[in-house]
């Protein structure tokens, strides 16, 4: 008896073809086997008070749907000087989308929408960016040239970016490693999109313009850990020079992945750090699978060229199946398309990432190409069963399918399917080939989605508008006499200090450790302790609070020099802390107040110990010889406290009470 296909076997059977292994389970000879190589492109916000290219406001948001106008625009392809039409750029224009622009006349000028030519650059903003490519070691250039960097999915008015390179070839340190830096530019942010769906994109506006450098690696990482240091790593580089942005979005990391045999892949828009060690780990196996797949097409057909898709138009009648988004269709007078894709039987159930197969490629893409809303297709291979087998067995028959081929449904807008067709076709045909290039989306739990083609080598063109700018050598030994403690050397330092690693991040994160740094010098302070105040107390404040973050370090280190001149122990910092965290103007002899602070001496508190000692061991029958400590600090912890070292006090306490 024939055995039935089993789309769920097949998954797991091609999962474990491909090798996939869980990222914590995977060791760095595996990454090597693959042929792993790993780039960064850092995108980071530069905290200046007007945007690149105009004198419109930076840093300023307003809702998605406040607005004072919208501009409706359509993107069209046309030749480059060599006649040519960028693969992109005919991508973008099958979608056929519609731009609209949200504009807030406060953020917005005739610059942003293309109607004016640039200002000159924002000296300010440059100056920043100088400082930040010396730390990465690059080499300042002699003199900044503007170009244009087309981006054509509407993101920029313009359909292009303009960008100047600042500094070339330099490094940072890993644990382990260097890693090598292209380059390090300044230029201009795009918009904030609010929404894409079918044949409508919207943005708005507001971040349109802001300044923003990019620091591009060499593929020098080997390892999803390592790409995660070295963004971290440029992460605490540029925020080691206040003048950068924080916050959701301020900072984003476009990772490029490639192994042997695939080809470089963009994750595109990496919102959080910790996200890169599962993305780029998945990403190698995805192109691991990729490559099995060409290899068994190649295998099964002997002419890829000739190779095409036979489709039938169908009646929603045709199935008895009660599938809402199939009524939902028929009821828009939408079409129904079945397709058969020859000698694709297994292909479509085929691993690509955890909980997803190449089925998921296609109809990714008819979600961007074609502006069809998934849910779009059904497959053969569904790993659900939506339809049943015997459904599928009709739809074969309708289209004399082959025993060795895989079908699929579509539907959506009778101007859409031509597109949706010819996306289907182009899709199977490059799984014949391998890895196609292109850029990806990333989601929290570690996968990907087809985002649009990766753009070609010949994006980049000269600014007619934008006259090159010269960098004297005097700008740059000035900028350089400024320039923060480097990194590394706050990483060694912290070492020596003992500070535990769990609080290093917080700490560089925040830029903090200028002020650690100060109030150990200023009070003789033991660095741990203030490291544990930073790292621990007030990140714990921070979390609680729905206010962001923005608690004035100069405050803490006032409360710091309070301390220390009205003579009190160190460890009322702690309870003042949260009082002052939510009334930063409050003096601090008035916290003192609201803690119910009271002046005693030791010896004072040390009188109550023998009177504490005689009613413990009349009220406890605990045999712990420790319980009677901990029960008399408890009781004098207050007292102590501000007053007296409560390390002090233990031992004053264990001497007599336990004797």
């Amino acid at each position: 008896m024939k055995e039935t296909f089993d789309p769920r076997k097949n998954y797991e059977k091609t999962r474990k073809l491909v090798g996939y292994q869980e990222r914590a389970a995977t060791l760095p000879r595996t990454y090597a086997r693959l042929g792993f190589k790993c780039g960064l492109e850092v995108h980071q916000q530069l905290l200046t008070e007007k945007k690149l290219f105009c004198h419109c406001p930076a840093g300023r948001y307003h809702p998605h749907d406040d607005r004072d106008a919208e501009i409706v625009r359509h993107m069209r392809p046309t030749l480059s000087e060599l006649g040519e039409y960028d693969g992109t750029a005919l991508m973008e224009f099958k979608t056929r989308k519609n731009i609209i622009y949200r504009i807030k006349n406060e953020t917005t000028c005739t610059y942003e929408i293309d109607d004016t030519p640039p200002f000159k650059i924002n000296l300010q903003a440059l100056d920043i960016a100088m400082e930040i490519a010396l730390l990465l070691k690059t080499n300042i250039v002699g003199e900044l040239h503007i170009t244009r960097k087309q981006y054509l999915d509407g993101s920029i008015p313009t359909g292009f970016q303009r960008t100047g390179i600042v500094g070339i070839e330099g490094e940072i340190p890993l644990k382990n490693k260097k890693v090598r830096i292209i380059q390090l530019s300044i230029e201009e942010d795009s918009c904030r999109e609010v929404s894409d769906i079918g044949h409508w994109r919207i943005y708005s506006t507001d971040r349109l313009g802001m300044p923003l450098i990019e620091t591009v690696t060499y593929p020098d990482m080997k390892t999803p850990d390592e790409a995660a240091e070295a963004a971290q790593y440029i992460r605490f580089l540029c925020r080691s020079t206040g003048k950068v942005r924080t916050g959701i979005g301020a900072a984003r990391e476009d990772v490029n992945v490639s192994i042997s045999g695939g080809t470089r892949v963009e994750i595109k828009g990496v919102a959080h750090i910790i996200w890169i060690p599962e993305l780029v780990h998945n990403e190698a196996f995805r192109q691991k699978a990729l490559l099995e797949i060409a290899k068994n097409l190649n295998r099964r057909i002997a002419d890829p060229k000739g190779w095409d898709i036979a489709f039938k138009e169908l009646e929603f009648g045709y199935l008895e199946s009660p599938y809402a988004p199939l009524k939902s269709a028929e009821e828009n007078q939408h079409r129904f398309y079945a397709v058969n894709l020859p000698d694709f039987k297994g292909i479509l159930s085929f691993f690509t990432q955890p909980g997803k197969i190449f089925a998921h490629d296609l109809s990714d893409r008819l979600k961007v190409i074609a502006g069809l809303e998934r849910p779009n297709m059904l497959q053969s291979e569904d790993l659900d069963q939506t339809l049943a087998e015997e459904e599928w067995r009709f739809i074969r028959k309708i289209l004399k399918a082959g025993e060795n081929d895989a079908q699929i449904l579509l539907w959506g807008p009778a101007e859409d399917m031509a597109t949706a067709l010819d996306t289907v076709r182009e899709r199977c045909r490059l799984a014949m080939t391998g890895v196609p290039n292109e850029t990806r989306k990333s989601f929290p739990d570690g996968t990907t989605i087809f985002e649009r083609v990766l753009p070609g080598p010949d994006r980049m063109y000269p600014d007619t508008d934008s006259a090159p700018i010269p960098v004297e050598d005097e700008a740059i030994a000035a900028v350089r006499l400024r320039l923060p403690e480097e990194v590394r050397h706050r990483l060694q330092k912290m070492a020596e200090w003992s500070i535990p690693e769990s609080a290093h991040r917080y700490i560089l994160k925040r830029n903090l450790f200028p002020l650690l740094e100060r109030i150990q010098a200023d009070f003789d302070q033991d660095p741990r302790f203030v490291a544990r105040i930073l790292a621990q107390d007030m990140k714990h404040l921070e979390g609680k609070s729905s206010a962001p973050f923005s608690f004035s370090g100069d405050r803490i280190h006032q409360l710091f020099a309070f301390v220390h001149l009205q003579k009190l122990d160190r460890e009322i910092v702690r309870a003042m802390l949260p009082v002052i965290y939510e009334h930063p103007n409050m003096e601090f002899s008035s916290v003192l107040i609201t803690i119910q602070f009271s002046r005693f001496t030791p010896e004072a508190i040390y009188s109550h110990i023998p009177s504490l000692k005689e009613k413990f061991r009349e009220i406890n029958t605990s045999k712990k010889p420790d319980a009677i400590v901990h029960w008399i600090m408890g009781h004098l912890r207050k007292l102590a406290l501000g007053n007296l070292s409560l390390s002090e006090l233990r031992e004053k306490i264990e001497k007599e009470a336990i004797s």
